[in-house]
C-alpha cells in the first residue's frame, strides 16, 4: 500500500464508527478514479445543525481527496417519513414542507462542501416518474422477515405497536437511491445501517458493484446525553450568529469536547488532539482554552473569521471580564412602557425557561446585570435599557429594551 493511499484511508477513517467492506474501499481508491460518495438528507426541518455536519465534514474530506460527493435531498422520502430510533410512526411531511426545507438545505451545505465537486440531487428525479408497478417490483426484493430485522421495527412489532405499510418502503426507497446514483460509497449515521445495507443489496440485484458503507457516530447535543436535535433544543444551527455558536459550544462538557473535536474539527489533527488530551490530563492546559479553540473554529467556518473573533472577544468580556461587552451583538426585547420585572425579562431574553427558574437563580445570586449581582425579583428594567443580562458564567445576552 502506498503512503498516499494509507494517508487517504486514515483521513477517511477519522471518527468513523465502521467501514463495511474496508478492503473493497482500498481497492476502489487504488483505481485512481474519482469515487461517487453519496449521503442523503431528508428535509425534515428548515435548518442544518452541527449534528448534520458530521456527515458533511466526512464528505468534504472525500472531496479534498479528489472524489465527487452527491448531496441527496430526500424530497420524496421525506414525504414517507423514516421512523429511525422512534417507537411510533413519524408524521410524513407535505410537499410544501419538503420543498421549503430543501431550499434552505441547498443554501447551507456549501458552507462545508466544495460547490464544484458536489452534485446536488433530489430523489424525486427518479421516483416521481415511477409507476405503481415499478414500486411493487421494488417491494418484491424484500421479505417482511428481513424488514423486521431492523431494530426499531422489531421493537414495535414485539411491543404490539403499529407499523404502517408505507414505512416498510422507506429502506427500499433509500436503497434504490444508491442504484440511481451508482454510488461507490454511502455515508450515514449508525442509526441508518440497515438502510445503507439495503443499498448494497439492491445494487447487487441490479448488477452494480455494491457500495461501501461508512457509518459515523451520532453527535450528542449540548445536554451531553441525547443526539443533537432541534426538537430537543440541544443543537447549534450552522446559520446561528457567531456569538451563539461560541457561547453554546463553551457550554458542552469537557468529556464531550474531545468527541466534538474528532468529528467536527478540520484544524486539529488526531495526533495534535492526543497531545492536547495529555496536556489537559496533566494539568498543564485548561480545558476551557481548548474548548474555546473549537468554538472559534466552528464560528469562523459558518460565519467568517471576523465574526468569530468578535464573538470570542465578547465571550472573554462577559465570562472573564476582559474586554468590552459592547462588542456583543444586541438583541431587541419588547417590553411594556412601564418596563418588565427581571424574572420575566430573563425569560423573554431566552436566558431562563420560566419565571420560577429565574427567581430561583436570583435567590442563588447567579444573576448579573451589567456585571453586578442582582437578587431582587421585583427589580424592573424599562424601555431604553441596553446592557448585558447574565445567569451563571456562560449564559448571557446583550439586550436593548424597546416599547412593545
Amino acid at each position: 500500500m502506498t503512503n498516499e493511499l494509507q494517508q487517504a484511508l486514515e483521513q477517511i477513517g477519522r471518527g468513523a464508527h465502521d467501514i463495511i467492506k474496508r478492503d473493497a474501499l482500498k481497492e476502489r481508491l487504488a483505481l485512481g478514479r474519482p469515487l461517487r460518495i453519496k449521503a442523503g438528507f431528508d428535509p425534515t426541518a428548515p435548518d442544518l445543525h452541527l449534528g448534520h455536519t458530521v456527515l458533511l465534514n466526512k464528505m468534504r474530506q472525500f472531496q479534498d481527496l479528489g472524489h465527487t460527493v452527491v448531496f441527496l435531498i430526500g424530497d420524496f422520502t421525506g414525504m414517507i417519513g423514516d421512523p429511525t430510533g422512534k417507537n411510533a410512526t413519524r408524521k410524513p411531511l407535505t410537499r410544501a414542507d419538503v420543498e421549503a426545507n430543501a431550499r434552505t438545505y441547498a443554501d447551507q451545505v456549501f458552507k462545508v462542501l466544495d460547490r464544484d465537486r458536489t452534485e446536488l440531487r433530489f430523489n424525486s428525479e427518479w421516483f416521481d416518474g415511477m409507476k405503481a408497478a415499478d414500486m411493487i417490483r421494488l417491494a418484491g426484493q424484500l421479505t417482511v422477515a428481513r424488514m423486521l430485522e431492523r431494530d426499531d421495527f422489531a421493537k414495535r412489532f414485539h411491543g404490539q405497536q403499529p407499523i404502517a405499510i408505507h414505512e416498510f418502503l422507506y429502506p427500499l426507497v433509500q436503497g434504490y437511491d444508491s442504484v440511481a446514483l451508482r454510488a461507490d460509497v454511502e455515508l450515514g449515521g449508525t442509526d441508518q445501517t440497515f438502510n445503507l445495507l439495503m443499498g448494497r443489496a439492491l445494487q447487487e440485484h441490479c448488477g452494480q458493484p455494491p457500495q461501501i458503507v461508512l457509518t459515523m457516530p451520532l453527535l450528542e447535543g449540548l445536554d451531553g446525553v441525547h443526539k443533537m436535535s432541534k426538537s430537543l433544543g440541544n443543537y447549534i444551527g450552522i446559520d446561528e450568529p457567531a456569538i451563539d455558536i461560541v457561547t453554546k459550544t463553551m457550554k458542552i462538557g469537557d468529556a464531550l469536547m474531545w468527541k466534538w473535536f474528532e468529528l467536527l474539527s478540520f484544524e486539529v489533527s488526531l495526533a495534535e488532539l492526543d497531545l492536547l488530551k495529555k496536556e489537559v490530563d496533566a494539568g498543564g492546559l485548561n480545558p476551557r482554552d481548548v474548548k474555546l479553540r473549537l468554538a472559534r473554529e466552528l464560528a469562523a467556518r459558518f460565519q467568517g473569521a471576523a465574526a468569530a473573533e468578535l464573538a470570542v472577544a465578547g465571550w472573554h468580556a462577559v465570562v472573564r471580564g476582559q474586554g468590552d461587552t459592547a462588542q456583543l451583538p444586541v438583541s431587541e426585547v419588547a417590553v411594556p412602557t412601564d418596563g418588565l420585572r427581571l424574572p420575566a425579562l430573563l425569560v423573554a431574553a431566552g436566558l431562563a425557561a420560566s419565571n420560577s427558574e429565574a427567581v430561583r437563580k436570583l435567590r442563588e445570586r447567579a444573576v448579573r446585570v451589567d456585571g453586578g449581582v442582582v437578587e431582587d425579583p421585583q427589580r424592573v428594567l424599562g424601555p431604553g435599557f441596553e446592557g448585558v443580562l447574565q445567569i451563571g458564567k456562560r449564559n448571557f445576552a446583550r439586550v436593548r429594551l424597546r416599547v412593545s
